[in-house]
């Protein structure tokens, strides 16, 4: 039986959004912002699949649910960020609780094209990240923050000039460069957690190169993150604060030593070794080998016989 189709809902502009939310039109076509306690309390009656065509930054405060980003519930619960991309999905369940208080900033991305920051913004990971991987802030942080979201609503509520939108943007800097600073905090905060996720990666690796590597291929960043239940560039960034290495790179060291164990204990074929590893080429395994230990599969096998 096929399942239920989930309703999708697609939001095009700023004044469309505006228009959803039964307010007045932004008094700029490309930049709003909102405060959630202005907004009717929305809610929805089934499973619905949202996606703006616009960047949107989200402040909530006093929001009754739990908060759980990943695997791990955090003990910062004064207030929550998240961070959408255009086209990101958003998914929003009946039953959902939204926040009493709060911003809601929308950026459209041709408000920012001919700033440094249009290009700037896709360098941020946290665009990348996944709702339940939002940022918790401390109290201190939380006031550092809505410091900047009322002198950019002050901004906003001003009548435009030749400045308006240079002193929009300084703002928007000032509030994701301290989005980067906290989010580098939480990953620094949460390292014990973090540790497990390190023995989770570890176990799945190891299970993927036993069972799974000659039917599927080589492992994905994608692959890791779906199954930690994280997104790609949050489990990088994680992975990068607590070893230094990347995802991509913890799954290239792990393919070094599973590759080293098989041409030392082993009287496979360099080819051989190349097909069980998940290379579909004997000559890429060759080539990757070399680049990673400096030496050919041959010349290290060498060392032990």
């Amino acid at each position: 039986m096929k399942g239920k189709e989930i309703k999708a809902i697609h939001i095009a502009s700023i004044a469309q959004s505006h228009q959803a939310l039964d307010i007045g039109k932004p008094r700029h076509p490309l930049f709003s912002i909102l405060r959630i306690e202005d907004l009717a309390q929305v809610s929805v009656t089934e499973r619905t699949r949202l996606t703006f065509d616009f960047y949107q930054v989200v402040l909530k405060k006093e929001c009754p649910t739990k908060v759980q980003y990943g695997q791990t519930m955090y003990d910062f619960d004064e207030g929550v960020m998240s961070f959408f991309a255009p086209r990101q999905v958003t998914i929003v369940d009946p039953g959902d609780l939204f926040p009493k208080t709060g911003w809601i900033l929308n950026i459209h991305p041709d408000f920012l094209r001919a700033y440094p920051l249009g290009q700037k913004i896709k360098e941020y990971g946290f665009f990348e990240y996944a709702v339940n991987e939002a940022l918790i802030l401390s109290e201190e942080e939380q006031q550092s923050v809505e410091h900047i979201f009322q002198q950019i609503e002050q901004e906003y509520r001003l009548a435009i000039d030749h400045f308006s939108q240079d002193v929009l943007i300084a703002n928007l800097e000032l509030l994701f460069t301290y989005a980067n600073r906290y989010y580098n905090r939480q990953f620094i905060v949460r390292k014990p957690g973090y540790h497990g996720l390190l023995a989770k990666l570890e176990d799945l690796l190891n299970t993927y190169f036993e069972t799974e590597v000659v039917q599927k291929g080589l492992p994905t960043v994608s692959y890791l993150a779906t199954t930690l239940h994280l997104s790609p560039k949050y489990l990088s960034d994680v992975l990068k604060q607590l070893t230094g290495l990347t995802a991509q790179q913890h799954i290239h060291e792990k393919l070094i030593e599973k590759a080293k164990e098989k041409l030392a204990a082993s009287g496979l074929s360099v080819s051989e070794i190349a097909y069980e590893l998940g290379f579909e080429r004997p000559q890429s395994f060759s080539k990757f080998f070399k680049e990673k230990t400096s030496q050919s599969p041959m010349a290290f096998r060498a060392r032990f016989n």
